[in-house]
């Protein structure tokens, strides 16, 4: 099931039902900087993909939705293994993840196995894996 599968209720305000998921799963929602206001107003946290996964670490919460792109719930969950990351738009991409596919890097990375590889927060988690 993903968030565009799932129907509210007609009559339902949609903050309050926000609010009553977030305290019956001990959610917290962080928004990105680029999230429209209305996404960053309901949200627990704001800030940019590190800092965000950091705040996801450091909550107690149990789940963790996580207004971003693929990369920052991913290293959120990489952050917080125990917890529940969920991406609202798993479609969500970010343009400089895609400019590193994760065959291209491993051929890369084949081709000078003595290079060290640095890897910016930005890459997917299989790029991280090859670094």
């Amino acid at each position: 099931m993903t968030a565009q599968d799932t129907t509210i209720p007609t009559g339902t305000d949609l903050l309050e039902e926000i609010n009553r998921l977030r305290k019956e799963r001990n959610a917290v929602i962080l928004a990105h900087y680029y999230q429209r206001p209305e996404i960053q107003d309901l949200a627990d946290f704001v800030g940019d993909s590190l800092e965000l996964s950091r705040k996801a670490a450091a909550t107690d919460a149990d789940v963790i939705a996580f207004c971003g792109v693929k990369f920052m719930a991913d290293t959120a969950k990489i952050l917080s293994p125990e917890k529940i990351v969920v991406l609202p738009d798993m479609d969500a991409g970010c343009s400089l993840e895609d400019s590193c596919p994760p065959e291209k890097f491993r051929k890369f990375r084949e081709q000078h196995p003595d290079h060290i590889a640095l890897t910016y927060i930005n890459c997917s988690t299989e790029v991280k894996a090859l670094s």
